[in-house]
């Protein structure tokens, strides 16, 4: 007869699930509230998403558990706290954004809110196990959400962003699928850890099922963090979207991407594996120099945006490819850097967001709409030509010490052809940002009825253009500090 399995609270450590569940209870919340009172304020589900993100940030901040929970499935190591904390501090960000004084359908619903925090919790868990299942739940619940806040626009360009997405993502989940089942056949585990163990005895041999899996699993990935060619469905997702949930997901979800493909890239890395290497050279130089083309080209601010959004996901996949501490450091610190800047902009997009006045009968934002904007909004011209040299890499600002610091590593690491094409696709992005500065600046005001007015923003969307705007133009002095944690917490967890 067999004995039980005893095992004990310590032994599980449910603290390494205490961040998600914190999320999960609130957004379950949310939901029996609105069974027992309709009609509530919006302000009042703010404020309960927000208290629950704090919380959740305190649980992230404070852990001091041991990194392995709930049979070895978690793993809270610090580069799963430093994306945590990334995460959580956009998504306080961004919920304030919904006490806009301008009706859009979703933000009455109290199930938009509760759908958000299943998302954010969804997206820890991916950066909070090496495990391919929970990693696959984790996408999954964070996905499923994310589809149906688009799809909540209550457009018609929303509703084709949301279904495109879902189409997409279901392929990418199926890909998925396909390379985990070929790699626990090949090494009987579904642990990223014991895998690239097993893998290593074996030689990474036979070359064709462990190739098989490797392309599997690098279609589903770089679905995730917009890869090219798998980046197909970035421009029309971002342009059905609200400019403000675009201005998230240009940052958030690739956060959790790119912590999936340093765990799971590390096994190919770290092996030296060439062909894997190779490929990963490839694909990074060929989305940041495709994207930045097409963004050269655009006509309309946001689609230049998402262009631009895929580039720095280029750019930052280099990080990955050298597999480096410094590399890894890079890469946080880069997306903390670019975070702030690319969530002004876009929200600056929907502070001048007008339901009724159109510039352009296909585009919400072309650039015609913002000619002559130090005119007629000299603040916001100013600003928004802040986010601009910003994401360009101009210097002082945030996103130019994340690039230099992200070159460097690759200098150190051997590459010095990739630094210098890293460097010539920075070039190229200055040409885009600056157009835009340039219609604000240099060109004569556009006469129409839907003029831009950012006295008429609320305070909520003030509030968070101004905390973007200091941080990316402060960065400059306390970016040491930052970036010593960064490393600090990364070089802990062994990457």
């Amino acid at each position: 007869m067999l004995e039980p399995i005893s095992i004990s609270l310590a032994e599980l450590n449910i603290n390494s699930l205490l961040p998600m569940i914190i999320l999960i209870i609130g957004g379950l919340v949310i939901l029996c509230i609105d069974l027992l009172k309709k009609d509530l304020n919006k302000s009042f589900y703010v404020t309960v998403s927000i208290l629950f993100i704090v919380a959740d940030l305190g649980a992230v901040l404070g852990y001091s558990a041991p990194s392995r929970g709930m049979f070895d499935v978690m793993l809270i190591d610090g580069v799963s706290i430093i994306a945590q904390t990334i995460i959580l501090v956009a998504s306080a960000m961004f919920i304030p954004l919904a006490l806009t004084s301008k009706r859009f359908h979703e933000y009455s619903l109290p199930e938009y809110f509760a759908l958000f925090l299943f998302m954010v919790a969804g997206m820890q868990f991916m950066t909070s196990s090496d495990n391919l299942i929970l990693i696959f739940i984790g996408l999954e619940t964070a996905s499923l959400s994310l589809y149906a806040l688009i799809a909540m626009h209550n457009r018609n360009s929303a509703i084709e962003a949301a279904i495109k997405y879902f189409t997409m993502g279901a392929l990418a989940a199926g890909f998925y699928v396909f390379g985990a089942m070929i790699l626990y056949a090949m090494s009987g585990s579904v642990e990223l850890g014991v895998i690239g163990e097993r893998l290593a005895e074996r030689h990474f041999e036979p070359l064709i099922p462990i190739l098989a899996a490797s392309v599997f699993m690098i279609a589903s990935i770089g679905f995730k963090i917009a890869m090219v060619p798998f980046h197909n469905w970035i421009p029309d997702v971002y342009e059905g979207s609200s400019a403000a949930l675009a201005g998230y997901m240009a940052v958030i979800p690739k956060v959790a991407g790119f912590v999936v493909a340093i765990r799971f890239f590390e096994i190919f890395v770290h092996a030296d594996i060439l062909w894997v290497k190779d490929l990963l050279y490839l694909m990074a130089v060929v989305t940041m120099t495709f994207s930045n083309i097409a963004a050269l080209v655009q006509e309309d601010v946001k689609r230049m945006l998402a262009y631009s959004s895929i580039s720095h996901g280029g750019f930052v996949m280099v990080a990955v490819l050298l597999g480096t501490t410094q590399a890894n450091s890079a890469l946080f610190f880069y997306f903390s850097m670019y975070l702030f800047a690319v969530l002004g902009a876009f929200t600056m997009l929907w502070v001048s967001r007008h339901k009724k006045g159109k510039w352009d009968e296909r585009y919400d934002h072309p650039y015609k709409k913002f000619s002559g904007m130090i005119q007629v909004m000299p603040v916001g011209a100013v600003i928004m030509a802040i986010f601009m040299l910003s994401l360009a890499g101009i210097p002082p600002f945030s996103v130019f010490r994340g690039k230099m610091y992200l070159i460097s590593a690759t200098v150190n690491s051997g590459y010095f052809v990739l630094a210098i094409i890293m460097a010539i696709n920075s070039a190229m992005a200055v040409y885009y940002y600056l157009k835009l500065v340039v219609f604000m600046f240099f060109k004569e005001p556009n006469e129409n009825d839907g003029t831009i007015y950012m006295k008429n923003a609320s305070l909520s969307l003030k509030s968070i253009i101004g905390i973007s705007v200091a941080i990316t133009v402060l960065s400059v002095f306390f970016t040491n500090p930052l970036l010593e944690s960064i490393t600090k917490l990364v070089s802990a967890s062994g990457y």
